[in-house]
């Protein structure tokens, strides 16, 4: 195995070897990154990164996506008792909806801020108060007494919950080259999806105790479920460390340098400013920058529109009753994130290419779709809504590491990581008016548009593929252009015994 170093430019060198020796380093090719990782020392500071800080991300977000999707599971929880959240606070099917997406908006609305407020006032602090607040507000939930109050509960709570996830890609991009973070986000997201399973079980649990205190279970659900984000956001003021370019105890000065060192010099940094208006100009005329969000979109409503009412689907397809149905939601997410670590794996390993992944798993989920347009029988449908799932849950996460690689520099990578996942929130505003209970029990309509989207979805990461290719071959041209002979300017090649 070789050994990659780069070469220092002399005081005689001429002065355009020295520019390029720096745009050379600024590529964040994954020759260079791959050949950065072999290295021992900086597998095992990433390893101390992980356990601080991906793996706490990583729990806080499995809770946080219980308290976003606990709202599905009260829509059957105890109905044949009449005590539903929807027959007690008396809403139509068109308020339930609206109870639904509410959600999304602030959410959607308020996340390119919030990702660019966590660098303003340091990660510690900014996801110490997203934790607090929403544990506030989806306690409160279980207070609501109407549709007005408990449509103004669903809006505050994305308001507060609003940059958490793209808040934790923007600050893995200061701990992790962009290439080195496709098996970790995977394995982040898949936590996330994980809630599908534990949500499930624990409203199944909390069925049981429905009247307990002259309260119903729903609403237990909401006070219950709330109470863990506030105790982790006080104690993620205290754990949570910041940036490698500052002190953190759980590493050394020397394995801090290792890390900044191994980081790309267009991704963000914590010493640089947290607004660049260059850099936000590079970005909004960046062409990657539309197609990336089309992805976004299109998966969004297509691919993920089914999984936010799964429970309801579950049910209504006939396949059990109303507790049971609440288990029955955990297969497919089970099955989903197993799925995600694994493909995160053969792409993190080189085995297998994010763009190819990705149009394979949107090809199989239209045919899943087909499927369920054309079979009417209860179980067969069961299994091919389990896969559908399955297949979106992997979509964003193997793609997130190019859409953090494609954005350069410290303000262009928190904006571009900001309004791309805001652009996914329209699968809560749209998805519940898809797949609406109306179109069930058969869902054909829900299901014949989610086909056109994903349609949508596949022509747009082949687009951003072809892009992001050709800008990488136009820098590697210019890397060539600038000096003769890059192995002789910059690399030197040597031997390990």
């Amino acid at each position: 195995m070789a050994d990659l170093k780069v070469s220092q430019p002399t005081d005689s060198a001429p002065a355009a070897k020295d520019v390029s020796v720096q745009t050379f380093e600024r590529q964040s090719t994954s020759d260079i990154e791959s050949a950065q990782e072999k290295r021992p020392e900086l597998k095992a500071v990433q390893r101390k990164v992980d356990l601080r800080i991906l793996l706490w991300y990583s729990f806080i977000y499995l809770i946080m996506r219980i308290n976003v999707s606990n709202i599905t599971n009260t829509a059957i929880m105890n109905e044949t008792q009449g005590d539903d959240i929807r027959q007690q606070l008396h809403l139509s099917s068109q308020q339930w909806a609206w109870v639904l997406s509410i959600f999304y908006y602030p959410y959607a609305a308020f996340e390119p801020a919030s990702t660019l407020l966590l660098k303003r006032f340091k990660p510690n602090i900014w996801m110490s108060r997203i934790m607090v607040t929403w544990g506030i507000v989806s306690m409160c939930q279980g207070a609501t007494q109407n549709y007005s109050s408990i449509l103004a509960c669903r809006f505050l709570l994305g308001l507060a919950e609003a940059g958490y996830y793209p808040g934790v890609l923007y600050h893995l991009s200061f701990w992790y080259p962009a290439d080195s973070m496709a098996l970790r986000i995977a394995f982040f997201y898949a936590c996330g999806q994980f809630s599908g399973t534990v949500s499930g079980l624990l409203a199944y649990a909390l069925s049981f105790i429905n009247g307990a205190g002259g309260l119903a279970a729903w609403r237990w659900v909401f006070i219950i479920e709330g109470i863990p984000p506030i105790l982790l956001g006080v104690t993620t003021f205290f754990w949570l460390p910041n940036y490698p370019d500052e002190k953190a105890n759980f590493v050394s000065a020397e394995e801090r340098q290792v890390i900044v060192d191994s980081l790309p010099k267009t991704q963000p940094r914590g010493s640089a400013k947290t607004w660049n208006l260059d850099q936000v100009k590079a970005l909004l005329c960046d062409p990657t920058s539309s197609t990336f969000t089309l992805i976004w979109v299109f998966h969004a409503i297509g691919g993920w529109g089914v999984g936010t009412v799964l429970p309801t689907v579950i049910y209504e397809l006939g396949l059990t009753g109303t507790a049971d149905a609440q288990l029955m939601t955990m297969p497919a997410y089970a099955f989903g994130c197993a799925s995600l670590v694994f493909i995160g794996w053969l792409i993190h390993t080189k085995r297998l290419v994010s763009w190819v992944a990705a149009i394979l798993l949107e090809s199989i989920a239209c045919a899943c779709y087909v499927i369920l347009i054309t079979v009417d029988i209860p179980s067969v449908k069961y299994v091919f809504v389990t896969i559908a799932l399955a297949c979106s849950i992997c979509i964003y996460p193997i793609i997130w590491p190019e859409r953090i690689r494609a954005a350069h520099g410290t303000t262009a990578a928190g904006l571009a990581i900001g309004l791309t996942n805001a652009s996914a929130q329209l699968s809560g505003i749209v998805g519940p008016q898809v797949y609406q209970p109306k179109f069930g029990p058969r869902y054909r309509v829900s299901f014949s548009i989610s086909i056109g989207l994903l349609a949508g979805a596949i022509a747009s990461i082949c687009a951003t593929w072809y892009l992001v290719a050709k800008r990488d071959r136009e820098r590697s041209n210019t890397i060539l252009d600038e000096v003769p002979s890059v192995q002789e300017a910059i690399v030197t090649e040597e031997k390990v015994a």
